[in-house]
């Protein structure tokens, strides 16, 4: 699906044909990617579409059935401590000591990575600073809430700064504050080098942080992009307008379904119709012919389809589908 050429040095990450199978089901079914280094590249998909298999794989923590990959030019299955010696895991849930506190976390796994004493406090100390943690660095974890916990992990994955880090789902089950906490660590991350490979099943996450998007489902990528691209790939908007009178509503939908040669939809507001726009040019002539019936509007907007829409149209469910499913689990 990647048909825009980068040079392989320019690469963080290339891969072909990766395959994952567990028994007869394949979970990874011929993936292909190339990522360029010091960007976002974001992974989307429903739970169970090969987000996490895949990035096993590129972590060199499960091995690939078929197919190759390289990280920064090494080779994943001859140069394994090359690649593990450039790269970071950040998972769903802290994998950090919650018995320790946050700076006995962080110096002791800056010490596991080489740091003498003293820089091992000095790094634990800056990134405390960095995350916002320093109030809170003499507690125990286990005493932190969802967001604190998540800016720990993420600040014990890059004690040493990796040349690539891979998010899964950094900030699955956070408030809004943290969630956007963690968007400009990974903003900031970028900004000095470093490439982020990011999972997630928040579109507007997606939105706000990728450089690039993959659609996976099933363990095939479906689409890639920009998010622009993805979303011009379902249409060009979506047409909203709001009537001055709702008695002219009937008439509204049939000129309207005339010209844009589309289905009008009435919302919970009879005054309120929506249609989707596959001809922007179009949106012109309704609007003319509208004014030209004496069909008055108090309100009108034409937006871009939502990454929402893409995922939807692509995969054939909802985010909000993905999300009720799991709750269903729980």
């Amino acid at each position: 699906m990647n048909n825009h050429f980068v040079a392989a040095s320019e690469l963080a990450i290339e891969a072909k044909g990766l395959v994952k199978t567990f028994g007869k089901h394949r979970a990874v079914d011929g993936v292909d990617l190339s990522i360029r280094k010091g960007t976002v590249y974001g992974f989307l998909g429903p739970n169970g579409a090969g987000k996490t298999t895949t990035i096993r794989m590129l972590a060199t923590l499960l091995t690939p059935n078929e197919g190759e990959a390289r990280i920064f030019g090494h080779d994943l299955a001859s140069e394994t401590a090359e690649v593990r010696s450039r790269i970071s895991l950040t998972g769903q849930y802290a994998s950090i000591d919650e018995d320790l506190t946050g700076i006995e976390n962080l110096v002791l796994i800056a010490r596991l990575m080489g740091y003498s004493r003293a820089q091992a406090k000095a790094r634990a100390t800056e990134l405390l600073h960095a995350f916002g943690l320093e109030e809170a660095s003499k507690r125990q974890v286990k005493k932190y809430s969802g967001g604190m916990r998540r800016r720990i992990d993420i600040a014990a994955s890059i004690v040493v700064t990796p040349e690539l880090l891979f998010l899964d789902e950094p900030t699955t089950g956070l408030d809004p504050r943290s969630r956007n906490q963690v968007w400009d660590i990974v903003r900031a991350l970028v900004s000095a080098g470093t490439t982020v490979l990011l999972t997630t099943q928040y579109l507007e996450e997606a939105d706000q942080l990728a450089d690039r998007i993959a659609v996976i489902n099933k363990g095939k990528i479906i689409a890639e992009g920009t998010s622009d691209e993805l979303k011009a790939s379902v249409g060009s908007g979506t047409l909203q307008l709001r009537l001055s009178d709702p008695n002219t509503r009937d008439q509204a939908i049939h000129i309207l379904e005339e010209t844009l040669h589309s289905t009008v939809f009435v919302g919970n507001d009879a005054a309120v119709l929506t249609s989707q726009v596959k001809d922007s040019s179009r949106v012109i002539k309704a609007l003319a012919t509208l004014d030209d019936t004496g069909i008055s509007l108090s309100d009108f907007s034409l937006g871009q389809p939502s990454l929402d829409e893409v995922f939807l149209t692509l995969t054939g469910k909802t985010v909000d589908d993905e999300e009720r499913k799991e709750e269903g689990k729980a």
